[in-house]
């Protein structure tokens, strides 16, 4: 995976990924629970829907609302392997490693950091 500057300059040129932000409700969400809980939400998503090598509902295991890191997900091309195999040239088919759990997990927080940033849209 690149860093994660390269990540947001790429997803910034796709219309599609670049269209997600985080709600009020979404915000509010973050502020009730605190980044460290979002943060283990976050690893913990990427580890039982993300990680596996064999998910059998790929391209479709991550809602496109409801929680905060599934917005970023989506807005970071991290929401099932054939996005993380065009995106970032994840294999299909094998599980992720610790290492690439982590740095998932590093990207979506960043993500969710700059929405926080920019304040309410």
């Amino acid at each position: 995976m690149s860093t994660i500057d390269q990540a947001f300059k790429r997803l910034q040129e796709s219309a599609f990924r670049a269209k997600f932000y985080l709600s009020e409700k979404d915000r509010q969400y973050i502020m009730d629970k605190g980044m460290d809980t979002i943060q283990r939400h976050a690893a913990g998503f990427i580890r039982t829907r993300l990680a596996p090598a064999v998910i059998p509902n790929d391209g479709k295991q991550t809602p496109m609302r409801g929680h905060p890191v599934f917005i970023a997900q989506h807005a970071c091309a991290c929401c099932c392997r054939g996005c993380l195999n065009k995106w970032y040239h994840v294999p299909i088919g094998r599980e992720l490693t610790e290492d690439e759990q982590e740095r998932i997990v590093r990207l979506l927080m960043a993500w969710i950091e700059r929405q926080l940033a920019m304040g309410a849209k």
